[in-house]
């Protein structure tokens, strides 16, 4: 699989991508509803653990299960960090809670990019050019493109789980 282009992001974008983390960092994460949360993963070596803001692609209220991209491609250190299996925990702006991950398959992704697309409405063609410039290929508005996408940028589903009193997941 190839990986995606290592050509540091445009100065707008790292902008776009770090504003969010000060609005988390000020107490202030609700204020962006389900379209942003907030990851708080375990490193895999140190077992320190970190924050990153990701931009939320879909998110059932039913299950609080949110769809969030590796923007950074599949060696995103939180994406490592939970396939090392490292405990996670997601927020909304209202306090982390313990989450369990999964991939996000190929016709589910069509489904998801697809609808996530809609909502950018006029702006549409600046993500696709986003989404072009961090998986390194020519994304267009095609269900093949979108096949494609999650095999250089993946998308992941995060669930907020309870724990059972032994400590393991149980969503």
């Amino acid at each position: 699989m190839a990986s995606p282009t290592t050509t540091p992001l445009p100065a707008w974008a790292r902008r776009a991508f770090a504003a969010p983390n000060a609005v988390y960092d000020r107490g202030l994460g609700r204020l962006l509803g389900h379209r942003f949360l907030q990851l708080v993963h375990t490193g895999r070596r140190t077992g320190v653990r970190h924050r990153a803001v990701l931009e939320v692609l879909s998110y059932d209220a039913r299950t609080g299960e949110a769809v969030v991209i590796a923007g950074m491609g599949p060696n995103a250190d939180w994406l490592r960090n939970l396939r090392a299996g490292r405990a996670a925990w997601v927020s909304f702006g209202r306090g982390p809670r313990p989450a369990t991950w999964r991939a996000v398959g190929d016709q589910e992704a069509i489904d998801i990019l697809r609808a996530y697309e809609q909502r950018y409405g006029p702006l549409r063609p600046m993500l696709r050019r986003l989404l072009r410039d961090l998986a390194g290929f020519d994304y267009r508005d095609t269900d093949e493109a979108r096949r494609r996408l999650p095999h250089r940028l993946p998308l992941v589903a995060l669930r907020p789980s309870v724990h059972t009193p032994d400590g393991s997941p149980r969503t």
